[in-house]
């Protein structure tokens, strides 16, 4: 089988990091932003697959580190390994990709990912690789509709476009989407999403705006999750062998052909 140090992380095409995303990260679909898509392979075999790009609404998030220009930084959309993949391969494949990173593209100075401990994990890996915890907030995007459907609403309603509001059937434009989550008796999931940021550039780290909070915070709020089920035991109580932990940002709606 192999161990870890036998990984091998490399680009690979869009098309095919969107493939294997789909097929394995438990959210079932990509995040339309990502932009730079690496492979994981061990030996022949690909295992899965990183995915970076722009988050959502950049003019969120620029301000968390002081001095940031427009394209100093990325977000972590995907992360999605396999389960045959061997132990401690996220951290792995993290540490690789960071390095990747920082000698790809020089002008990037951190990373920003976010962990849904609403559906899937609490970032276990994130912690694991170096990623500083700078946010934990009740969940307020992922809503359950009567369908059983889970459905993804950012604070800035990026996500309420006109494709989702055919899907759904209705008039575009007659009706917000807090109209429409009330009419329809919609559930907020109760749940956490907790932000991580790794700075590529040592030297921003002094220009990050907010307090880094210490990981015991995790559990102190009641946002620890481990495959989907809050765990009682402490945010740091072991590492995750389950690799769709490492979720990545942008909660989508879930299709869970996986734990």
């Amino acid at each position: 089988m192999g161990s870890a140090k036998d990984i091998v992380v490399r680009p690979i095409r869009a098309a095919d990091a969107n493939r294997i995303v789909r097929s394995i990260h438990y959210s079932g679909k990509v995040a339309t932003t990502s932009k730079i898509h690496l492979g994981v392979f061990l030996g022949d075999k690909c295992g899965g697959a990183i995915q970076f790009g722009d988050p959502m609404d950049k003019r969120k998030l620029i301000g968390l580190v002081d001095g940031t220009g427009w394209n100093e930084f990325v977000e972590l959309n995907r992360l999605a390994l396999a389960d045959w993949l061997p132990r401690n391969s996220e951290s792995r494949c993290i540490g690789f990709a960071m390095r990747w990173l920082r000698k790809t593209y020089p002008h990037l100075r951190w990373v920003v990912s976010f962990a849904d401990a609403t559906q899937c994990g609490d970032g276990t890996i994130y912690r694991a690789s170096g990623f500083l915890l700078t946010g934990i907030r009740k969940n307020r995007s992922m809503w359950r509709l009567p369908s059983g459907e889970v459905i993804a609403t950012l604070s800035a309603q990026a996500t309420w476009n006109d494709s989702v509001r055919r899907r759904l059937g209705f008039t575009l434009g007659r009706e917000s989407w807090s109209e429409y989550a009330k009419r329809v008796g919609a559930v907020c999931l109760p749940g956490f999403q907790l932000r991580y940021v790794y700075f590529l550039d040592p030297d921003a780290r002094s220009r990050l705006t907010v307090p880094v909070i210490p990981y015991s915070q995790i559990d102190a709020f009641g946002a620890s999750m481990y495959r989907g089920q809050p765990r009682a035991g402490g945010a740091d109580s072991g590492t995750s062998e389950d690799h769709s932990e490492g979720g990545g940002a942008t909660p989508t709606s879930a299709l869970r052909d996986r734990p």
